[in-house]
């Protein structure tokens, strides 16, 4: 399975180096000196990472081959794709990949049906649901512990307790890809966020 970990910001200096976005928990594996990912666009990779470092809170990397700052803007805004075993699971229980959480139910306490989870919108401050209710609309639902109570991956359902408002018509939203329109297309499904501290668990 591929999970986007990564997207290519802006070059740094004038060796080579780039900045950029990481999607994903686990860093230091999937973007440690010598992964070697796929692309999106494919035409760019793949690509081999050859140092990483922290410069002021963002993480720098260096690809095999690419040595000037020329190299580094041309791959600019370039999603960075790991090969990951579906079998794989994070070593934390309250932890969860985005493909185990896609295609759930989402039902109340009370056992309301509200949709099921077709979309993970990663936002700077929490991860987010998409969820498409029976009639075809959509609502966001804040992945965190006041409103998630329990991922039940066993019974393939998300159990919420709602606060009032936020399922009702005046939450029906466009798709989330609509809400990050100023952030690059999805070549295949995110790997992950940094969650917010009050998160019911997190989306990798």
């Amino acid at each position: 399975m591929q999970l986007v970990v990564a997207r290519i910001g802006r070059a740094h200096g004038i060796k080579g180096e780039v900045t950029v976005e990481v999607r994903t928990d686990e860093p230091e594996v999937r973007l440690g000196p010598g992964a070697v990912l796929a692309t999106d666009p494919p035409g760019t990779g793949p690509l081999t990472i050859e140092t990483g470092r922290v410069h002021s809170g963002r993480l720098l990397l260096r690809f095999a081959g690419v040595s000037d700052r020329t190299g580094a803007e041309a791959l600019r805004n370039t999603l960075l794709i790991a090969e990951v075993d579906p079998e794989e699971l994070p070593d934390d229980p309250e932890e969860f990949y985005d493909h185990q959480l896609m295609d759930l139910d989402v039902v109340t306490e009370d056992g309301v049906e509200v949709g099921r989870i077709t979309e993970i919108s990663h936002l700077p401050s929490q991860d987010l649901f998409i969820v498409e209710r029976p009639d075809g609309s959509e609502v966001m639902i804040p992945f965190v512990a006041e409103i998630v109570a329990e991922i039940d991956l066993d019974e393939q359902r998300a159990v919420i307790t709602p606060p009032p408002g936020l399922i009702d018509d005046r939450a029906v939203v466009a798709s989330a890809r609509d809400t990050e329109q100023d952030e690059a297309g999805d070549g295949a499904p995110d790997d992950g966020a940094d969650g917010a501290p009050d998160q019911a668990g997190e989306a990798r």
